[in-house]
Parts: C-alpha cells; sequence; structure tokens
C-alpha cells in the first residue's frame, strides 16, 4: 500500500478516479488487500471486482451489463458480510441495468459504498461507453444514492481505453468519464522493497540473501514485482531448496536463465505482443539503434502501458528492464534459432578442456554465414534487425552448451552490443549496420568497441559489420573476417557480413 499513498484520500473525498498499470505489479493484490482493510475499519463497504466477464459480450451492452452484475454479486457474497451485500437488483432498460442496480445498492447499504472495477479495459466499444456513461450519470447522486468512490483499474488510462474490438480506435479524452479527479499508477519496488520481501523468506526459513543477491535481482528487473517473485522463486524452489544455502548473485543470473527457457505466463504474454504493428513501430527501431522517428504519441502511451518501455532519466525511451531486453530478443530469435541445421558432430568452437576457441569460433560462425546467412535472414520477423537475430541464433547454440548471452541496445546508438559468456572466457561483440547513404561504419564501431571492451575489462572482441547497402554480392562472396586495432591499440576480429 505505501506504493499508493493517494488512493486512500480520494475515497476519503469520494473521488471517482483511475488506476492503470502494467500487467502483474500488483494491482488486484493491492486493491484486494485495500477493500478488506477500508470494510474491516467499519468506515465504507468496499467490494473489488473483474469486470471480464463482460468481455465476452463485445458489443451487447445489456450482455455485457448481466456479466458485471452476476461478478458482484457473486464477490459481495465471497467477501462482504450479509448486511453490505447488495439487495436483489431491479428491473431496468437495458441502457440502465448497471446504474439503477448500483444505486438500489447504495441507497440501502448501511456504510457509503466502494467499488473498484478491475480489468474496466477488457470491456470494448458500446459495452464499454455504456458502463462509463451510467458511472457519469450516477455520480452526482454519490455518495446517497450511488457509489460514494469509484477506481477504474487497467492497463491504461481512460482516456486510452479503446473503443473498438481489437482496433486502435480510444476515447481520446476521459469523457464520458469526465469526472475523474486523479490518474494513478502503480510503481514498482524500490532496491530496498525487494530487499524487504527477501528478508521476509529469510525470517520464515532462515535461508538469507546476500546484498549482492539483492543488487542483482533489482538490476534484472528493476523492481518489476513479478519478475522480483518469479527469480526468487526459481532460487528457493529450483536453484536451492537446501535452506541452509546461502543465495548470491550467480544464483540470480541462473535464474534468470530458467526464466528466460520457461517463459512463463507473464513473459510469453509479452512476447506474443512484440508481433503487433504499434508495438513494432516502437521496438524494431530501439532494438537497431536508430531513432524512433515520427511514431504516433498514442503508439508510444500503448506500449509503455504495456510496461515493454519506460521513459528514461535522459527522457528517450528504453526498455523497462534488462530481462525484458532479454526476452524480447530471444523470443524474437526464436524463428532463426529454430532454422539453424543440425549439428553433425561436437561444437568446432570447443577445445579438450571445454573452455572457447575464439578463433575456431569466427571460423565456425564464417562458414554458417556463407552457407545459410541469406535464407535465415528471412526468418526474422523484425527486418531491421534480422541479421542482428540471425547471429544471436547462433550464438544461442554456443550458449546453450553451458553459457550466457546479453545484449546491450539503445535508441540513436546505431549499434547493439553483445556479451557470450562461456566458463571464464567472454567474447564482447559490437554490432553495426552498413546502409545506403552512409559512410562505412568500421572506424566508429572500433572507437565504440574499444569503450566496451574497456568496459567489461577485455583486450579483444568482435566488430560485426552487416552490409545491408543495396546491389551488394551475394552473403557468400562478401563474408569474410580480417584483423584490426582499436583506437587505444586493442586487437579484434573485423566481421564483415
Amino acid at each position: 500500500m505505501r506504493r499508493l499513498p493517494e488512493v486512500v484520500p480520494l475515497i476519503d473525498q469520494r473521488g471517482y478516479f483511475v488506476l492503470h498499470a502494467p500487467r502483474q505489479v500488483g494491482k488486484t493484490t493491492v486493491l484486494r488487500s485495500l477493500a478488506e482493510q477500508l470494510t474491516a475499519s467499519g468506515r465504507y463497504a468496499v467490494l473489488h471486482f473483474s469486470c471480464e466477464a463482460g468481455e465476452v459480450a463485445g458489443d451487447d451492452f445489456a450482455e455485457a451489463q448481466r456479466g458485471i452484475l452476476e461478478r458482484i454479486r457473486h464477490s459481495a457474497e465471497l467477501y462482504l458480510p450479509e448486511e453490505l451485500r447488495p439487495p436483489a437488483f431491479p428491473e431496468a432498460t437495458d441502457t440502465q441495468l448497471l446504474g439503477k442496480a448500483l444505486s438500489t445498492w447504495a441507497r440501502t447499504c448501511p456504510r457509503p459504498l466502494v467499488l473498484f472495477f478491475d480489468e474496466i479495459d477488457a470491456l470494448r466499444g458500446q459495452s464499454l461507453l455504456s458502463v462509463l456513461r451510467q458511472l457519469r450519470e450516477g455520480f452526482t447522486d454519490r455518495p446517497v444514492g450511488f457509489p460514494s468512490s469509484v477506481v477504474l483499474c487497467g492497463l491504461r488510462d481512460v482516456r486510452d481505453y479503446k473503443v473498438a474490438s481489437g482496433g486502435r480506435e480510444h476515447l481520446g479524452t476521459s469523457s464520458p468519464f469526465n469526472i475523474k479527479v486523479e490518474s494513478l499508477t502503480l510503481r514498482n519496488f524500490t532496491r530496498d522493497e525487494v530487499a524487504e520481501l527477501y528478508q521476509q523468506h529469510t525470517d520464515d526459513t532462515g535461508q538469507h540473501f546476500l546484498p549482492e543477491a539483492v543488487d542483482r535481482a533489482f538490476y534484472w528487473t528493476q523492481g518489476q514485482p513479478w519478475l522480483v517473485n518469479a527469480l526468487a522463486r526459481q532460487m528457493v524452489q529450483q536453484l536451492a531448496p537446501d535452506r541452509t544455502q546461502t543465495l548470491t548473485a550467480d544464483h540470480v543470473d541462473a535464474a534468470k536463465e530458467l526464466l528466460l527457457k520457461r517463459q512463463d505466463t507473464h513473459l510469453d504474454s509479452l512476447a506474443e505482443r512484440l508481433r503487433e504493428p504499434w508495438v513494432r513501430r516502437i521496438l524494431e527501431p530501439m532494438l537497431a539503434g536508430l531513432a524512433l522517428g515520427d511514431v504516433p504519441q498514442d503508439d508510444l502511451r500503448f506500449i509503455q502501458d504495456l510496461g515493454l518501455v519506460r521513459m528514461g532519466t535522459t527522457g528517450s525511451v528504453e526498455m523497462a528492464n534488462p530481462l525484458y531486453r532479454e526476452v524480447i530478443l530471444r523470443v524474437l530469435s526464436n524463428t532463426a534459432f529454430a532454422s539453424l541445421p543440425p549439428m553433425k558432430s561436437a561444437p568446432p568452437w570447443l577445445r579438450a578442456d571445454g573452455r572457447l576457441d575464439m578463433e575456431r569460433l569466427i571460423e565456425s560462425f564464417v562458414a554458417f554465414w556463407r552457407q545459410h546467412g541469406q535464407p535465415l535472414l528471412g526468418t526474422a520477423p523484425y527486418h531491421e534487425i534480422a541479421p542482428h537475430l540471425v547471429l544471436m541464433a547462433f550464438l544461442h547454440r554456443v550458449a546453450n552448451g553451458g553459457g550466457t548471452l546479453e545484449r546491450e541496445y539503445a535508441i540513436g546508438t546505431g549499434r547493439m552490443d553483445l556479451c557470450l559468456r562461456y566458463g571464464p572466457d567472454t567474447l564482447a561483440m559490437e554490432l553495426k549496420v552498413w546502409r545506403d547513404g552512409e559512410k562505412d561504419p568500421v572506424d566508429e564501431g572500433l572507437a565504440q568497441l574499444d569503450k566496451y571492451l574497456s568496459g567489461l575489462g577485455l583486450d579483444s572482441g568482435w566488430l560485426v559489420v552487416f552490409d545491408r547497402r543495396t546491389g551488394q554480392p551475394p552473403i557468400s562472396e562478401r563474408t569474410l573476417a580480417t584483423r584490426a586495432q582499436t583506437p587505444s591499440g586493442r586487437q579484434v576480429t573485423v566481421l564483415r557480413a
């Protein structure tokens, strides 16, 4: 509740307001807890319920209202004492089913009535507009003849609620809910709150999280509640079920890899969004390191509301957290990974002692790219980063033997950084694209790679230049690897592909 200190004062002021936040950040948990607390205080009759029952009705607003009212009655029987439950709902016209029912309940309830409409944006079209209009009409009768306070809870602010099923049309204004006094969002956990949550596990079981584990969990998740819990769950149930074992940053990294491989429901639902055109318009240039250009503000708000991106401290758009960054690129490269030719022998890039042979690795990739690069480019869902995704698919095959692959990218940098870790070996790569009308990016790439290697404490790495200019020879003819030197004297491999 400390993440939403404004809610109770707004309820005390009889406010009608909006709470919106991405999925799996704790909205429902907070609202249920608050409803229970306020009802137990004796001051209000507070009910939380979901509007999802009205989703299947589509534009049939009468059926949608009946679904919502049925859900209200069911939730009230579960969570409210008998004297606070709604009476029999009166007969009403199809356009007033909800309004009449709420008015009757408010008049008979011995306390001010407060309702939390969760998943309100599951409604579409005429069903959504009908609910909002009836709330607007009853607003002036509160608290005696209508609910004292109403909270609309969902992914988006009321002005961005869709009014076309499956489409992008939205209200564009708070009307017909222009009575709202606030639009609140639920923030993520702070680093200290992650530590507090993990300490609860320690208090219950005696199993400790080192400060480095808390720091690493916060780095990967940026406090996104579902991810914070999911990482801990993997650590304490899969990686270290022995409660005498202390949890470290390495456990967190291993838990992150388990999550990426499992792609649980929350991560899978985010992945499904990646092919939607309004999501792609934001993500594709971001991943390619390009400027966003003239993208619709509604698209930007939508992808922020989904929780995929956030506004950084410098005012630019960035991924919401490093774990989502990993998920997105791994999902996008899945098709290319599944299309890789089968391995006919042991990996040629591994030495007898199990460590990476960097020379054999570059030779293997050059041979792979010359033979399979062109057809695999067609499997990538994002054209601007198609070669990046094919390279990552190849590197995932390497990492699956016992390593990890991490990625960095940012708007306007014109590059993507990759870091392959395999046991004690680390390979850093800078990826650049040579497009029509641009100069050869090798010099700029060498300078960027120099800084990247310095930050990792490495003396060598790869600079990969994908030539996407028109009229170039086939990939099989133009792919080659050469040696070069960075501005500070580091010896690196330049791969032109």
